[in-house]
């Protein structure tokens, strides 16, 4: 099991924002050494220093902790900026989504995936979870984009989305191919060029 890191606080009960920290520090620790089938709600406890009863004042499942850990792992790296060309956005982001899980964040999306097909309950976490909060910067850039024309004004930008980031999830879980440098740039032209169809 992975060892505690020191918080520095000194003893007796944790101030709530720092036992909430603590928790998500301790989760996404314990993710990365085990996969998630083995993580329980008392070793996510035991890893913060903290009771079970603190882990559900916050999170009603396991899963949704784990959920929790990694979007605060992943989310900040992929970029959010909305500023400048809409299209180089859209670059950059599927660029950085694909960088982002071809190492264990990658490993722990297949695994949620998969834990999902027993378990309703963590594809339903993932999908309204993962897909609104790590590919919300990719739905704003392109709202904008066709807002501002540079994007065509009549694309379904759901439509857009499962078009772009449909091939990093299929490779991620089927790994017929690798999510390379060739395969980033080659989705990356192919993003732009669905992106101006109309233009």
């Amino acid at each position: 099991m992975a060892k505690r890191a020191e918080t520095g606080r000194k003893p007796g009960r944790p101030r709530s924002e720092e036992a909430h920290r603590a928790v998500i520090e301790a989760t996404s620790r314990l993710m990365e050494a085990m996969p998630i089938r083995n993580i329980t709600v008392e070793g996510i406890a035991r890893e913060a220093g903290v009771g079970k009863p603190t882990i559900y004042r916050w999170w009603d499942s396991k899963c949704a902790l784990v959920m929790d850990a990694f979007l605060a792992t992943a989310a900040p790296q992929v970029p959010s900026s909305v500023k400048g060309s809409a299209v180089d956005a859209v670059r950059l982001q599927v660029k950085s989504v694909i960088k982002l899980l071809r190492g264990r964040p990658g490993g722990i999306v297949a695994e949620m995936v998969g834990e999902g097909q027993s378990d309703p309950h963590i594809l339903e976490e993932f999908r309204d979870r993962f897909f609104s909060h790590l590919l919300a910067p990719a739905r704003a850039v392109i709202e904008r984009g066709k807002e501002s024309g540079e994007i065509d004004k009549t694309l379904d930008t759901d439509l857009a989305l499962d078009l772009i980031y449909g091939p990093i999830c299929y490779r991620l879980l089927v790994g017929h191919r690798p999510l390379d440098a060739k395969f980033a740039q080659s989705l990356q032209d192919r993003a732009v060029a669905l992106l101006r169809a109309a233009n």
